[in-house]
């Protein structure tokens, strides 16, 4: 069986797009796993989240954008670690409808599924746990080798990082596929798993598309932040393509 891993969408919607019709041309994708982060960033996290639950046999947990959103909505103010999008994710919790509002107040903090005899783990990213709370910024395979020491998970896939991440150890592999709506280049990027009996074949890979409509709206929709956004996780590309 074939897995789909996407993570990081960040509103980013001809990014997921192009990755739903890479996924379909494969024919032999048969689970979606998304890792969190939907939204915020991109000006299109309600589109996102219809768009993904429009598919079938979609998994989905929730990312720290999903849980800075709701925290506003929820009344209860910024999420630590998140005041300085405070406006960006109040604009972004306002473009959601009352069902994508729902369905990210359902999505579990991660998944354990057994495919094909493997032992999974889906999360966003991983805890530090030298201090409750935080996220471990260092990602390691040794190092987790001893956070996860113990448990019976065969590969364990994680996003949050932005950047591809592939550690094979002896005790399992850690796979993130890096942010499929951001990054530098007109790409967006997803991986594959093919869960066989005898062992786990991974593929990332990278499938190109048209930004440049999606990088203008950022300015017709007057997206909070739009000016640090489109330099720090877009690259500027706007900016290069005019010298």
């Amino acid at each position: 069986m074939k897995a789909a891993i996407l993570t990081d969408i960040h509103g980013n919607i001809p990014a997921l797009q192009a990755v739903l019709n890479d996924i379909d041309q494969q024919g032999d994708i048969e689970q979606i796993f998304c890792l969190g982060d939907m939204i915020g960033i991109g000006p299109y996290s309600n589109e996102v989240i219809e768009m993904l639950y429009s598919r079938e046999h979609m998994t989905a947990i929730a990312g720290n954008h999903e849980a800075a959103v709701l925290h506003l909505l929820q009344g209860r103010g910024p999420l630590e670690g998140h005041k300085g999008m405070k406006d960006h994710h109040e604009w972004v919790g306002g473009q959601l409808s009352q069902e994508s509002i729902k369905r990210i107040q359902n999505l579990p903090q991660s998944i354990e599924k057994e495919v094909e005899g493997h032992h999974i783990l889906l999360t966003h990213y991983h805890m530090n746990d030298n201090k409750l709370d935080t996220i471990d910024r260092e990602p390691s395979g040794v190092k987790w080798d001893v956070k996860y020491k113990g448990t019976p998970y065969d590969l364990i896939c994680f996003g949050h990082y932005h950047i591809l991440h592939y550690f094979r150890t002896e005790q399992r592999v850690y796979m993130n596929p890096g942010a499929l709506g951001c990054n530098d280049l007109a790409v967006a990027r997803y991986g594959i798993v093919d869960f066989q009996k005898e062992r786990l074949d991974l593929r990332f890979t990278a499938v190109p598309y048209d930004n440049r409509q999606y990088l203008q709206a950022y300015e017709h929709l007057n997206v909070p932040d739009k000016d640090f956004i489109l330099k720090a996780f877009h690259g500027n590309q706007l900016e290069k393509e005019m010298l």
